[in-house]
């Protein structure tokens, strides 16, 4: 993600802020703009972006800003739908008499938008087209005496167990599966990669080329699953995944590379955003050399990579530095940067 300033003061502000600690403005993300804009109210509710912001006409708080503060997104002042474009996706919210439902409501709508800026800026579609489902979410909670919420997606809808966004759930289930790596952006960018699966590989040409770097996708699912969760991966995951679950069928394959691009690319524009560049001193690492800037200006998928791989060796420093675990607990094989390839392809150049 690009870094943001405010409009009115020139103060460095982030994607999740309403106002401006320095100057005070209101700030809120305009969808149309990809922009995040300092503000000044006009009348009836409306609100107007100041400064050099591409957004013009004016504006109104998203409903799900006024009531529960979970939203930070503006609707035009000609769209009658109440709610934003991130807002209107939701089918289900949990029940937010609860105030523990409402907490990690929000922390999975923070999670959401971050999801759908990267969808905004691949230009990628969200709603229904010819015979493709739109992409809709349901936020819901355990009940007592019902079976518990299974994280999903079906036809377009990405169902989310909103337990994961308690930090000791999240950690507790992350230790369980053995997992390296598990937040709700993740959740999210793997539910979301198989919603495009459907939307732009399945039944189209793409499924021969699908099929040869990722398996048959026809084999059963339910039985893959089964076999995974009781033998575990292939002892040589390593050499032809970029994790562990993928391996369990084709299309967790697929969702997890795909995931893992949206990583890339959100991670890169961040770098390149703050002009971050790579010249290590070392004689071994002079290959290490990268500027995420290039990686962003271009379709050249070579040049990404090359920009990436160096980055998470810095990251994953800084972080043990702290000690903490790497931020990128993964090794690219030749197969999975394949896999990266094809998927960079189209996502760059949605039909």
């Amino acid at each position: 993600m690009k870094i943001f300033e405010c409009d009115h003061c020139g103060n460095l502000v982030f994607f999740e802020n309403v106002s401006c600690v320095r100057c005070h403005h209101t700030l809120g993300f305009i969808p149309d703009a990809i922009d995040l804009c300092a503000v000044e109210p006009v009348s009836n509710g409306l609100w107007q972006a100041l400064g050099r912001s591409a957004a013009s006409g004016s504006f109104r708080q998203c409903r799900n800003w006024t009531e529960f503060q979970v939203c930070n997104w503006f609707v035009p002042e000609d769209d009658e739908n109440p709610l934003c474009h991130a807002c209107r996706l939701n089918l289900v919210i949990p029940d937010l008499s609860l105030e523990a439902n409402l907490q990690l409501w929000h922390k999975f709508e923070l999670a959401k938008r971050r999801v759908l800026y990267s969808l905004l800026r691949l230009q990628l579609p969200t709603e229904a087209e010819d015979d493709r489902p739109p992409l809709r979410f349901k936020f819901m909670a355990d009940s007592r005496g019902a079976p518990p919420v299974m994280t999903g997606h079906s036809g377009g809808v990405i169902t989310i167990n909103i337990a994961e966004a308690d930090d000791a759930e999240r950690e507790r289930r992350r230790s369980q599966f053995h997992e390296p790596y598990r937040t709700l952006i993740g959740h999210l960018r793997h539910e979301i990669a198989h919603y495009y699966w459907e939307r732009l590989i399945a039944e189209t040409p793409r499924m021969d080329k699908f099929r040869a770097l990722f398996g048959d996708e026809r084999k059963s699912y339910l039985d893959s699953l089964k076999a995974y969760y009781e033998k575990g991966p292939p002892s040589d995951w390593e050499n032809n995944y970029v994790t562990a679950y993928a391996s369990s069928h084709p299309w967790e394959d697929w969702a997890e590379t795909c995931a893992h691009y949206l990583h890339m690319s959100d991670a890169l524009e961040t770098a390149a955003s703050f002009g971050l560049s790579l010249k290590p001193r070392h004689p071994q690492a002079l290959t290490m050399r990268a500027d995420p800037q290039k990686a962003q200006d271009t379709d050249d998928f070579d040049q990404l990579l090359q920009t990436w791989i160096p980055l998470t060796h810095t990251l994953n420093e800084l972080n043990r530095g702290m000690g903490l675990p790497d931020l990128y607990p993964f090794v690219l094989s030749s197969p999975s940067a394949q896999k990266l390839r094809f998927i960079h392809t189209f996502l760059r150049n949605p039909p």
